[in-house]
């Protein structure tokens, strides 16, 4: 009786054909070595302005919540402590070498802002809170 080759890391399938992982592999290989980083950011950009087009404020909701729920689940207070020290030290370095010409909001504005949206959010969840 013949028996079946089961090896997961054999390239082809029983038949003799390539698996569809090395075929996309070596499509992957071939399409990085015909093209520059501007093309990448040219499809990532077309990419996102076709899901922007597809999608509404729920779709981006959605998934930001459920991108901080796993990297809540993946970090610790240290990691946040120390993404929010780098943050700030970029904000203040970027703030002391402009004069505020450029567009960029100060962190009053940007305070304020944050916390009329935090108040307008946990209005909302008030208001739902009541509605059940």
């Amino acid at each position: 009786m013949a028996k079946k080759n089961n090896n997961r890391n054999n390239n082809n399938n029983d038949d003799g054909k390539m698996t569809l992982e090395e075929a996309g592999r070596k499509g992957g290989e071939a399409t990085a070595a015909n093209h520059d980083k501007e093309f990448y950011e040219e499809i990532g950009q077309k990419g996102g302005e076709a899901t922007a087009e597809n999608h509404g404020r729920e779709f981006y909701e959605e998934i930001g919540q459920k991108g901080g729920e796993a990297t809540s689940a993946n970090h610790d207070k240290e990691f946040y402590e120390e993404i929010g020290q780098k943050g700030g030290e970029a904000r203040a370095n970027q703030r002391d070498s402009n004069d505020n010409s450029n567009g960029k909001m100060s962190k009053e504005e940007a305070g304020r802002k944050g916390g009329e949206a935090r108040a307008k959010q946990r209005t909302n969840n008030d208001n739902d809170d009541d509605n059940k």
